[in-house]
């Protein structure tokens, strides 16, 4: 009777097992297309995709909640790498997230600057840095160019300019370099 206890046993503990396996199998192959999805993505974290940032957005591309052509700031390079990535046709961008630009970073006016710190919070690249009541500055190696810091912005200092050369653009990953 014992051996049976003990066989048992080690057949639930097997199947358990088993079961635990492939769970984390799926979800490993699941994560691992979201990151493929991301590494598309131009990572400026503007939400003009209508998720809050590309993490985001690469998830629901993977769950088939969004489509492929949602991400103004990666334009065509975005939607051809994605079309690539997953097999799908390439659609022309969606009108109704926006148009595609040159890159572009944010240009703070320090002389009209008055330090009231509201560009800071909603930078997602942490690229704007400064104090209270004291001129701020962007990093434009940092800046994506996503102008979520411009409409806070009470006293209209915040431009965008395009980005110049010696600042490195984003491009989707090549094929070979994607996970």
């Amino acid at each position: 009777m014992t051996w049976l206890a003990l066989t048992s046993l080690l057949l639930l503990c097997l199947a358990i097992g088993y079961g635990f396996a492939r769970l984390g199998n799926s979800q490993s192959s699941e994560e691992t297309l979201i990151e493929r999805i991301n590494d598309c993505l131009p990572q400026t974290q503007c939400a003009q995709c209508h998720f809050p940032g590309c993490r985001p957005y690469a998830e629901a591309i993977a769950d088939g909640r969004a489509g492929i052509n949602q991400c103004p700031p990666g334009g065509d390079a975005t939607i051809h790498a994605l079309s690539e990535l997953l097999g799908v046709e390439a659609l022309p961008l969606d009108k109704q997230f926006g148009v595609s630009k040159p890159p572009l970073v944010a240009l703070i006016d320090e002389a009209v600057c008055i330090g009231c710190t509201l560009c800071i919070p909603p930078c997602p690249v942490d690229a704007i840095v400064g104090s209270g009541k004291l001129m701020h500055t962007v990093i434009a190696e940092d800046c994506t160019g996503c102008e979520l810091c411009i409409a806070p912005c009470p006293v209209d200092c915040i431009s965008l300019v395009p980005a110049t050369a010696e600042i490195t653009q984003w491009r989707p990953a090549a094929p070979e370099q994607r996970s």
